[in-house]
């Protein structure tokens, strides 16, 4: 019996161990993990913005658009319309509001080679799909059954076409041709 103690007791303690342990996991991931929501709960408070100022910031959206900017014109202001501005001077307000963002040429030469790139490639893409042999084949497979129907029809259309030419024929025969 005393044998018996001594493994069952080492074996209890084991897993009392291994209980405390896994315990102690648990509360350490619990904490991290709460931790980590108060951080979040704290970065969304400061980034947040409030309801007033959102609201004043709405109204200020509401009043520029309600009231027309000094470089707005009426189509009562003018007789016609204006269909380019080559006496426009360079530095003129109005031809500074027309001129767009300004891209760099590095950038625009980058977007330029993109597209180019992305044409040429759906491009290849499109020639390799249609040259490939199963589309060589269906192309081949509807163009027999194509010129297979317009042969049906074009026989059809002859037959018919023969027919009406020899009505034709047998009514312009005179009546007694017939009686005879």
């Amino acid at each position: 019996m005393q044998d018996l103690l001594v493994p069952v007791g080492a074996g209890s303690v084991l897993a009392g161990v291994l209980v405390l342990v896994v315990v102690g996991a648990l509360g350490i991931a619990l904490l991290r993990a709460r931790a980590a929501v108060e951080r979040e709960r704290a970065a969304a408070r400061t980034a947040s913005r409030t309801v007033e100022e959102l609201r004043a910031e709405v109204t200020e959206i509401q009043r520029r658009l309600a009231s027309p900017g000094p470089d707005e014109r009426t189509p009562a202001d003018e007789s016609g319309y204006v269909i380019t501005h080559l006496g426009d001077e360079a530095g003129s307000p109005r031809h500074a509001a027309q001129e767009g963002p300004r891209i760099e040429p590095a950038l625009f030469a980058d977007l330029v080679l993109r597209e180019s790139v992305v044409r040429a490639a759906s491009l290849a893409h499109g020639i390799r799909v249609a040259l490939a042999p199963e589309t060589r084949n269906r192309i081949r497979y509807e163009v027999r059954r194509e010129v297979r129907r317009s042969r049906k029809q074009r026989r059809a259309e002859v037959k018919l076409a023969r027919r009406a030419v020899s009505l034709r024929q047998r009514e312009a025969l005179p009546d007694d041709e017939d009686a005879a």
